[in-house]
């Protein structure tokens, strides 16, 4: 038997085909995934560029960059893709302009564990999002972008998740023991 992933992988590839020459409007579930998609990748970037501001860690700032170029990615990708289907793009925030992050105060600047935490809190966000547009999708090339999504996210919440372990950054619920003793 076949590794599942590369089977699952497999069948998006092979039936993506199907689509090809067809003009299959989009259901209003699959603009609503895209339309929310693309706004939080858009205020991703903008998270992003404020983390690159206030942090002096070199890991940080090597994780929010990659972070940034695959949001960029993501939404440059989603954008031409919704400007191709006709639906409107929402208002996003404005691009931050770069500024030190020792002229940031102390009050108002996140930590590295804060913005390792709520980077990740975003990745998981965005995971259940690719996962709800995989559901809904009905069109093959639709299916297929979110699987490409997501599998870029998973790759880079490893990598989130290994720094945040080295930092003792990982926030680990408690264990759970089962009333009567059982393990």
């Amino acid at each position: 038997m076949s590794n599942p992933f590369e089977a699952f992988w497999d069948i998006l590839k092979s039936s993506s085909d199907n689509d090809k020459g067809q003009e299959t409007p989009m259901h209003i579930g699959e603009v609503m995934t895209c339309w929310t998609y693309f706004t939080a990748m858009k205020e991703m970037l903008r998270f992003e560029e404020v983390g690159l501001n206030t942090t002096t860690d070199s890991d940080v700032v090597k994780l929010l960059k990659d972070a940034y170029k695959m949001c960029k990615e993501q939404s440059d990708r989603l954008e031409k893709f919704l400007i191709k289907e006709g639906v409107p793009l929402p208002h996003t925030s404005p691009p931050k302009p770069d500024s030190s992050p020792l002229d940031v105060p102390q009050g108002v600047k996140m930590t590295d564990d804060e913005l390792a935490n709520s980077l990740a809190i975003k990745v998981a966000a965005s995971l259940v999002e690719c996962a709800r547009g995989q559901a809904q999708a009905i069109r093959n090339d639709i299916g297929m972008m979110w699987a490409e999504f997501q599998a870029e996210l998973l790759v880079f919440s490893t990598t989130l998740r290994t720094l945040k372990k080295q930092r003792g950054w990982l926030k680990i619920p408690p264990a759970y023991h089962p009333a009567g003793g059982i393990k």
